[in-house]
């Protein structure tokens, strides 16, 4: 399949075996030619991957230790903290600020 773009566009990806693989580097100089620009987080940076920010403060902040303790109920609960995202649980994504 053939595709065009018509202005610059940047993906952003973590080190993930498939974004590093053989396969996926080979194709970087075809993609750039088009203006598709691949960069990487740095190694360790959970502090610029969203999930990463969901998962510590879903273990940390809305999950309490006791419910650890069987794996039927943290399936549930864990399931129900996202099904409540951005209605009764929030997140505050936005504390960085790059200048």
């Amino acid at each position: 399949m053939s595709f065009n773009i018509h202005k610059d566009i940047f993906i952003v990806l973590y080190n993930a075996n498939v974004h590093t693989s053989k396969l996926f580097k080979e194709r970087l100089e075809y993609w750039q030619k088009r203006r598709l620009y691949i960069f990487y987080l740095p190694p360790y940076s959970p502090h610029l991957n969203i999930a990463e920010t969901l998962w510590r403060i879903l273990k940390t902040d809305w999950l309490r230790p006791q419910d650890y303790f069987e794996n039927d109920r943290i399936a549930y609960l864990t399931n129900r903290c996202l099904a409540n995202m951005g209605n009764n649980l929030t997140i505050n994504f936005s504390k960085f600020n790059i200048n």
